[in-house]
């Protein structure tokens, strides 16, 4: 009979000691775990910061672009506008005299 407690006892102590390392193993994994998953995140970030980057650079000129275009097409504009009047300014004040007078 003490031969039979002996050994339960041994295995219950066996038993525990496997269930310990268990929760050593656990807790290591969890630790690895959780390392492995922040390191994900910032190198996540790190992307996701960089192809922002990259995107806000491209739409930057890009609006850069446009806006010297839409520059240059208002400054031909308005030297349009100031030969126009500069050639046809006298003919302009002329019907405008000539419809003053007319009523």
């Amino acid at each position: 009979m003490d031969s039979i407690i002996s050994k339960l006892s041994e295995v219950e102590s066996a038993a525990e000691l496997i269930v310990q390392h268990a929760e050593e193993q656990k807790q290591i994994l969890d630790e690895q775990m959780k390392e492995k998953t922040d390191k994900f995140d910032r190198e996540l970030a790190a992307d996701t910061e960089k192809k922002l980057s990259e995107i806000r650079a491209g739409m930057q000129g890009s609006m850069d672009s446009e806006l010297e275009r839409l520059r240059e097409e208002s400054a031909k504009t308005i030297n349009a506008y100031k030969r126009e009047y500069e050639l046809e300014h006298e003919r302009y004040a002329q019907e405008i005299i000539k419809r003053i007078t007319e009523v």
